[in-house]
């Protein structure tokens, strides 16, 4: 069993609050992502789990005991650092079976086996004998990895793992480590910045900002759901679009004004008359030939090629902008004039003062 609470968790330096009154479980056997931007705290909620900094306020758990207290030695976890750390005087083999040996291991067959065992899962068996300054950055990052695999750890930490990597290595890199850590089934919690990553690794993943949660929940449901403005404009690429309007309610239903033109607003049959920010995401928005019910017109700004699609930046007027992913066949350049379609289904209605999800 490897399941983990925090309860209450706070951490402090000096007169910042890097994690401020956290509760939290993850569940034994979940990959399990802490993302967020740079100060959101998610590093620091690690290291305390780690047992690298001690929180003023709350408990730390695994496996139903309390860990709050107890050194990093005693809590049967193995970290993997987003430097790699190492040993550059020893070779892949003493690296990879150093934890062990700092255990009182002796270098019999037993820890042989293990560390073969290791290189053999993360494909490097056959650098056992090399040193670090050798090899490759990936290299040295599966070293790291399997260094921390060869512990047999209760939990694994990753701390950013992948950052150092060159975008292709790290998209590599990243199906070997979903695939990995499947076959281990060790609880494993994953710090990273990168939504990308978040939403391919985790089972689960839990958002942070300014040391607090702002929601927890599966990669798909963080992307559809967001249950504010900073998470639904946190995740995606490009991010959600949260257009201006003023709700209205009238014998047909809610409909909701953005500039000159009305569009359909399901779900806001309560809501009143009010300003109200429309969040939709750009692959949800569809070009429509002229003038059409629940279409708004915009002047497109920038074409971006991605692939087998177009990343396109339009002007609404008013300064609102939104950002649409179209096929790559549609014929469009900049200073075109179009009609565009948010897909009703697909809309997310938010509060435009506080950011909260209205529907």
């Amino acid at each position: 069993m490897g399941d983990i609470r925090f309860e209450g968790l706070t951490k402090r330096f000096e007169d910042i609050t890097a994690v401020d009154d956290v509760t939290l479980d993850v569940h034994d056997g979940e990959f399990f992502v802490l993302l967020g931007p740079s100060g959101s705290g998610k590093t620091t909620l690690l290291r305390c789990l780690a047992g690298l900094e001690d929180p003023e306020r709350g408990t730390i758990t695994i496996e139903d005991r309390d860990v709050t207290d107890d050194p990093p030695r005693k809590r049967n976890l193995a970290m993997v650092f987003q430097s790699y750390a190492v040993f550059p005087h020893m070779t892949v083999y003493e690296n990879i079976a150093f934890g062990r040996r700092m255990k009182g291991e002796s270098d019999d067959d037993k820890l042989k086996q293990r560390v073969r065992d290791a290189a053999e899962m993360l494909e490097i068996s056959d650098l056992l004998d090399r040193y670090p300054a050798a090899m490759s950055g990936g290299q040295r990052q599966r070293v790291a990895v399997a260094r921390a695999v060869v512990m047999e750890p209760t939990v694994l930490l990753m701390d950013e793992p992948l950052s150092n990597l060159d975008a292709l290595l790290r998209l590599n890199f990243r199906a070997e480590l979903k695939k990995l850590v499947k076959d281990l089934n060790t609880t494993t919690v994953y710090v990273t910045h990168d939504q990308v990553e978040a939403l391919s690794l985790g089972d689960r993943v839990a958002v942070m900002r300014k040391g607090h949660i702002e929601q927890v929940d599966s990669p798909i449901d963080l992307y559809d759901d967001p249950v504010n403005r900073f998470v639904g404009g946190f995740m995606g690429t490009p991010p959600m679009n949260f257009l201006r309007g003023q709700a209205q309610t009238n014998g047909d239903g809610a409909r909701v004004r953005i500039g000159e033109h009305d569009l359909q607003a399901p779900g806001l049959d309560d809501v009143g008359e009010r300003e109200i920010l429309l969040g939709i995401r750009g692959e949800y928005v569809d070009t429509v030939e002229g003038s059409s019910d629940d279409a708004l017109p915009v002047t497109i700004e920038v074409v971006e090629p991605v692939g087998s699609e177009l990343l396109l930046t339009a002007s609404l007027g008013d300064d609102q902008e939104l950002k649409m992913l179209v096929d790559s066949d549609e014929k469009l350049s900049a200073g075109d004039e179009v009609w565009v379609r948010p897909q009703p289904e697909r809309i997310r209605w938010f509060d435009p003062e506080d950011g909260a999800r209205l529907a």
